[in-house]
C-alpha cells in the first residue's frame, strides 16, 4: 500500500529541476592575507554579525610586513627571569588587542581571553591575564618605557614629515577625583575648579596621524605646546 502523505514529502524534500537564479549574482570576493599563521583566506559575508576586532587580519598582514610589531616586541624593556613568567610575545600581544578592542582598563582584557583567532594570527601562543599585563607595566621603568614607546611612535610617521604638512594641536580635559596621579586645579570648562589634568595630543593635519600626547597638570597655552610640539621633527 503506498502511502500519498509520502509521495509528496519527498517531491518537496527533491523539487524537480534546477534552482532558478534571479538576475546575475556577484562573484564572491577571497582576500589572502599574510600573517604570523601563515597565509589565510578573508571572505567578507555582510548578513554576519560585525565584530569589533573583524578587520583585525588585515592591520596584522600591515604589522608583519612592515617588521614593526617584532621590531616593538623585541625592543620591550621587558626583562624575565623566571621559568613560570609569562611571554612578552603574549602580554603586549594582549595589550595591543585590549587597546584596539577600545579597552580602558586592566579588567576589560577578561572580554578577549575567549579570541581564538586573532591572537593566533598575531604569532601569540595565548592571551595573557590582566594581573600578567599589570605587573609586566609595573616592572618595566617609566624612563625606559617612554623612550621605547617615542622611538617606535616615531619610526611610524617619520617618513610623512618629508612632504609638506600642518601640525594640529588638541587639548582634552579629564576631570580627576580626589588627588589622584597628583592632579592640578586648572582651566576647566566642563567642571570650574575640579582638578584635572590637561592631554595635549599632536596630529599630522588631514592625515589625522598621532605624533605625540603629553599629559600636563594644567591646561599649557596655546603657543607653548606648539613650541613644544615642534620638537617631534
Amino acid at each position: 500500500m503506498f502511502n500519498m502523505s509520502k509521495e509528496a514529502d519527498l517531491v518537496q524534500a527533491h523539487p524537480e529541476g534546477e534552482v532558478q537564479i534571479a538576475g546575475n549574482q556577484p562573484a564572491e570576493t577571497v582576500t589572502s592575507l599574510d600573517t604570523f599563521a601563515g597565509k589565510i583566506h578573508v571572505k567578507f559575508v555582510p548578513d554576519a554579525a560585525v565584530s569589533s576586532l573583524g578587520l583585525m587580519p588585515f592591520f596584522i598582514e600591515f604589522l608583519k610586513i612592515s617588521g614593526r610589531f617584532d621590531k616593538w616586541v623585541e625592543d620591550c624593556p621587558l626583562h624575565y627571569t623566571s621559568g613560570n613568567a609569562p611571554e612578552k610575545r603574549n602580554v603586549l600581544g594582549t595589550l595591543l588587542l585590549s587597546v584596539l578592542a577600545g579597552h580602558w582598563r586592566y579588567a576589560h582584557i577578561n572580554a578577549i581571553r575567549g579570541d581564538g583567532i586573532n591572537p593566533e594570527l598575531l604569532g601569540m601562543t595565548g592571551v595573557a591575564s590582566e594581573d600578567s599585563v599589570r605587573r609586566a607595566m609595573k616592572a618595566m621603568d617609566e624612563a625606559a618605557s617612554g623612550e621605547w614607546m617615542k622611538g617606535h611612535l616615531k619610526a611610524s610617521y617619520e617618513p610623512l614629515l618629508e612632504e609638506p604638512w600642518v601640525l594640529d594641536v588638541d587639548t582634552t580635559v579629564k576631570p580627576l577625583y580626589g588627588h589622584q596621579e597628583d592632579a592640578k586645579v586648572g582651566y576647566n570648562p566642563t567642571k570650574p575648579g575640579r582638578p584635572s589634568h590637561a592631554y595635549h595630543s599632536y596630529f599630522i593635519a588631514n592625515a589625522r596621524r598621532v605624533c605625540d600626547l603629553k599629559v600636563r597638570k594644567r591646561l599649557f597655552s596655546f603657543f607653548v605646546a606648539i613650541i613644544r610640539a615642534y620638537d617631534i621633527r
